[in-house]
């Protein structure tokens, strides 16, 4: 896979010897490629991302995969809120309200063998592609709720949530029993804690707890049924078995 190597942001630092483990997918938000670039390379604006992607396919990389690039800001996943140091960080060229508010064919077939690559090279789980959203839910969105993430399941390289028999309903409901959890906040709260969601505040701010309920719909549920709470609580009980037999 080719890249356009001539633009290198001075954004970054030592990763320490983490492992990467993450791949985050962001977006830019910004007019078009060009502006991206110059963003991600400025040195005041003090972020950056490992690659960029642009709405005709064409990737960038504008940090080399072993510095840490500054793309996470304040995130936190399966207790971890270093996300930078073991994280790949990948912005496409997308913006909400722009003319480059389409998720292109050739941007996604890029980011599709961009990732497949980075997934064997550093042995990354499939449960570890992730949005931006996931890891900070109380204050971003993107990709956002357009974003394909069937064609990434359709090409197996993220986790598809299979559905669960009646038995393996029931072991996770007794599981929950034996925990002595008897509303479904509290057993969505355990489930998107274990999987790795930032629940440490939910508890104490329903702001908080709406906030990441919506993030997690997005990336997993149809639009329409994101407030729904039997449509959370289902998919999450599918998602944890799933995730389990995964983890490793």
């Amino acid at each position: 896979m080719k890249y356009i190597t001539k633009y290198k942001s001075p954004n970054y630092n030592s990763r320490n010897n983490s492992k990467i483990q993450l791949i985050i997918i962001h977006y830019t938000a910004l007019k078009n490629t060009l502006d991206a670039v110059s963003y991600l390379c400025n040195k005041e604006k003090k972020v950056s991302s490992h690659y960029l992607i642009s709405q005709n396919g064409t990737v960038y990389n504008l940090v080399e995969d072993k510095f840490r690039a500054w793309h996470a800001g304040n995130a936190f996943w399966q207790e971890i809120t270093d996300i930078n140091s073991i994280s790949i960080g990948i912005e496409l060229d997308y913006n909400p309200k722009g003319k480059n508010n389409k998720f292109s064919t050739q941007m996604i077939d890029s980011l599709k063998k961009l990732i497949l690559k980075l997934q064997k090279k550093y042995k990354i789980n499939k449960n570890n592609i992730l949005p931006h959203s996931d890891i900070a839910p109380f204050r971003k969105k993107d990709p956002g709720k357009h974003f394909p993430w069937k064609s990434l399941y359709s090409s197996n390289l993220v986790m598809r949530l299979k559905n669960l028999k009646n038995n393996e309903i029931k072991i996770m409901e007794n599981w929950f029993s034996i925990y002595n959890l008897k509303s479904k906040k509290r057993k969505i709260i355990l489930a998107l804690s274990l999987i790795g969601y930032d629940t440490r505040e939910i508890y104490k701010n329903a702001k908080l707890y709406n906030k990441l309920i919506r993030a997690y719909g997005i990336r997993y549920l149809n639009n329409e049924d994101i407030n729904k709470n039997k449509s959370i609580y289902n998919t999450l009980i599918k998602h944890l078995f799933n995730f389990m037999l995964t983890k490793n």
